[in-house]
């Protein structure tokens, strides 16, 4: 509305369906009430007080109509906010479509159950995930050292280095575990430094290619790949390339990237690190390419959501976990783009997929 009833005067910001609106209505129809009974007592001679008596029956009347409709959502909201508070998250509110401010609460109520219940799907999951990863290596460990003690094999390099791998395996679990609690509470500093890009990643790509050898007769699942068959390229242009960034938080995007891109590679293929200049001193365009089966465009947004662990049945699906199963490896490496304040996505690619990193550098400098 615009004029006096809606841009000036007592009625500025009013919707035409606000709570205030409303009472503001039921004001001037109990005045007209009034009005009209007493115009009529004043004309047919009635006595006051019958006048009174019927006006303040009809006030009482309209008032509990529109105390009804007020009340009665309010009651609704507490029960379901209760009944969210003690775990029960299928519960909504009826009526967000009201035009009034109590849709707008019944609306941010849902929301807020909607955002509790993927919360506690996602801590159910994890605790369902972590523990079937954390099973099988303790069950591999336990029944290794109970052959050693029960005599049934000697406790020679190679069984001590079967419990190794076991072990190792569930370091690195625990270790994923504690970057997603870094994450959650933000407690990891940036420690950013410049650095030459082509020895820097030539040392990832190298290190990715010894854990995959020392881990080949492993089963798949143990945090890292175990393929040895796809070969792994590195493009950086120019060669003395620079950048600025934290190294340590760097390698988590690159290792878990190249870890995914293994994994959904078709034999012998290839899979390609591209590094080129950004657009700001010291920034960072990181591209990695595989030549496997691609994720769906309508999949994108979902790549890097936690505990997204694929769709596609019978094969690793790209996007599914890369750090054992947990679904976290992606979002790991999201959150350390993220303490950059870089972007990181799924980008157009004729063959397989392409998952493009951009680091600031000293954008802000």
């Amino acid at each position: 509305m615009s004029g006096p009833f809606g841009s000036f005067g007592p009625f500025q910001g009013l919707r035409p369906f606000s709570i205030k609106t409303k009472l503001g209505a039921l004001v001037v129809v109990s005045v007209f009430i009034t009005t009209g009974l007493l115009l009529v007592a004043m004309k047919t001679e009635t006595e006051l007080r019958f006048i009174t008596v019927f006006s303040v029956i009809a006030t009482l009347l309209i008032t509990q109509f529109v105390a009804h409709s007020l009340t009665a959502p309010l009651d609704e909201m507490n029960a379901v906010a209760r009944a969210v508070s003690h775990g029960d998250y299928t519960r909504r509110v009826r009526g967000a479509d009201r035009r009034d401010e109590l849709g707008d609460v019944a609306t941010t109520i849902n929301a807020m159950a909607d955002d509790l219940e993927a919360q506690d799907t996602q801590r159910k999951e994890l605790v369902a995930n972590v523990s079937h990863e954390l099973r099988t290596p303790i069950a591999a460990l336990r029944a290794v050292l109970e052959n050693v003690v029960d005599g049934v094999s000697a406790a020679d390099p190679e069984t001590m280095r079967t419990a190794l791998k076991q072990t190792e395996r569930l370091g690195r679990l625990v270790e994923t575990l504690l970057d997603l609690s870094r994450l959650d509470n933000g407690v990891v500093p940036l420690k950013a430094r410049r650095f030459e890009v082509w020895p820097y990643l030539s040392g990832v790509l190298k290190e990715a290619n010894m854990v995959a050898s020392a881990r080949a007769n492993m089963a798949s699942g143990s945090g890292s790949h175990t393929r040895t068959d796809v070969h792994l390229h590195l493009d950086v242009s120019p060669p003395e390339l620079t950048a600025h960034a934290d190294a340590e938080r760097l390698h988590q995007v690159v290792a878990n990237l190249i870890d995914n891109a293994v994994k959904h590679s078709p034999p012998h293929g290839r899979v390609t690190v591209r590094a080129r200049r950004g657009p700001y001193p010291e920034s960072l365009d990181l591209e990695v390419l595989d030549e496997g089966p691609g994720i769906p465009q309508s999949e994108w947004h979902r790549v890097f959501e936690r505990f997204n662990r694929g769709s596609h049945a019978g094969a690793p699906a790209k996007g599914s976990a890369i750090d054992g199963g947990t679904g976290l490896g992606l979002a790991i490496a999201r959150w350390a783009v993220d303490l950059h304040g870089g972007h990181i996505g799924v980008a157009e690619s004729p063959r397989g997929c392409r998952i493009r990193v951009t680091l600031p550098g000293l954008s802000d400098a």
